[in-house]
């Protein structure tokens, strides 16, 4: 079931008497979702990704947009029948009831000639819970479970009822590191073991990056970037994106293009066919950093950190914006961890260029057409 948003908008009172606009939580929201894919919807924390789930669900009423479920108008329709699944951040279990009582409930409601007997709901029940490999603690009460188990029969829940459209509403904050890890990549193989189209909101960039067909960037309200997740990894169209994408995030350098070279504090180090003399904001990514003895680039060494599969070489440098630069090197690489300096050689396709008043990427090299 494909979802078409158009031009949708959500806005608020301001609770601030003093100031007569409304609050936009989200801007013209325009964006086609294909059947059977699941899409990440990524963002900081009140960017509007949330409130446009809770829309797309009907919890929320849009003040202007449609949205649309395959050729269907849903946006005036009642969440129940709207035949969408949720998963929420809290699990939301009954804590009275068993497994197999909190999976059948939502089938309890079912109406008319959608009414279905206990032995179907009971069949139903087991076969999502089989799904979510939870099939043997059908008798168990929620609070015999695991925080990994516990969403587990929430995502069943939603399940059972066929939905057309799955929502999950950041739904492992409460994990920890491991049980996040293996509770995605469950969801990534429900999802393509079902088909049903996925929204997936999450703030953690390395969540949506890992099992997202396609990822949408949000920043106040406003869509940023759309893209396959490495493409808009690669190429982001400007600095919020880049900086937000990324673990450790990218490193970003006040600079100056001139001559199609870029200078970071008045040593040339790397060449930018095609971009325009002036200032300009350089971010480079913490693997587009070479450590070699006659790099152009010359940071002061800070700490070397040995993580086993990498090196992370923290270092710093007057142009920097932020404390500590952060590099990541292959561990086999031989850096001096008691010099007092460190110089880098830059991958130009890990580096990327910004406008420093608008934060527009500037494109180099092969993107102008210059070699």
């Amino acid at each position: 079931m494909k979802i078409v948003l158009q031009e949708l908008t959500k806005r608020y009172p301001n609770q601030n008497k003093k100031i007569k606009e409304d609050v936009v939580a989200v801007d013209h929201f325009t964006f086609e979702i294909p059947d059977g894919k699941l899409i990440g919807l990524l963002g900081p924390s009140g960017c509007g990704k949330s409130t446009t789930l809770n829309m797309i669900c009907g919890l929320e009423k849009p003040t202007s947009g449609r949205i649309f479920f395959g050729e269907d108008d849903v946006t005036d329709l009642p969440p129940e029948n709207r035949g969408v699944g949720m998963v929420f951040q809290s699990y939301a279990l009954y804590p009275h009831l068993t497994v197999e009582q909190n999976i059948m409930f939502p089938l309890e409601n079912f109406k008319g000639k959608d009414k279905l007997t206990r032995e179907q709901m009971k069949e139903r029940a087991k076969k999502a819970a089989d799904l979510v490999q939870i099939g043997e603690l059908l008798e168990r009460r929620p609070k015999e479970l695991s925080g990994g188990q516990q969403q587990r029969v929430a995502i069943a829940r939603a399940l059972v009822k066929e939905p057309r459209v799955l929502l999950l509403d950041e739904p492992l904050s409460n994990l920890d590191a491991r049980l996040r890890l293996q509770t995605r990549e469950e969801i990534r193989r429900i999802q393509r073991e079902t088909g049903v189209t996925t929204v997936f909101v999450t703030h953690d960039q390395e969540e949506a990056m890992s099992i997202s067909d396609w990822i949408i960037v949000m920043k106040q309200g406003v869509v940023q970037q759309i893209g396959w997740p490495q493409e808009v990894y690669d190429k982001p169209v400007n600095l919020f994106v880049a900086s937000f994408l990324g673990t450790p995030p990218i490193n970003v350098f006040r600079a100056r293009a001139e001559g199609g070279k870029l200078y970071i504090g008045g040593a040339a180090v790397l060449d930018v066919p095609g971009v325009p003399d002036g200032d300009v904001t350089a971010a480079i990514r913490p693997e587009g950093f070479i450590p070699c003895e006659d790099g152009p680039l010359v940071c002061g060494r800070r700490a070397v950190e040995t993580m086993g599969r990498d090196t992370s070489v923290v270092a710093t440098h007057p142009d920097f914006v932020r404390e500590e630069i952060r590099t990541i090197v292959p561990s086999g690489t031989r850096v001096d961890a008691y010099a007092p300096t460190v110089s880098f050689a830059l991958r130009p396709e890990k580096t990327h260029l910004f406008d420093p008043e608008t934060g527009e990427r500037i494109p180099f090299g092969e993107e102008t057409g210059h070699e």
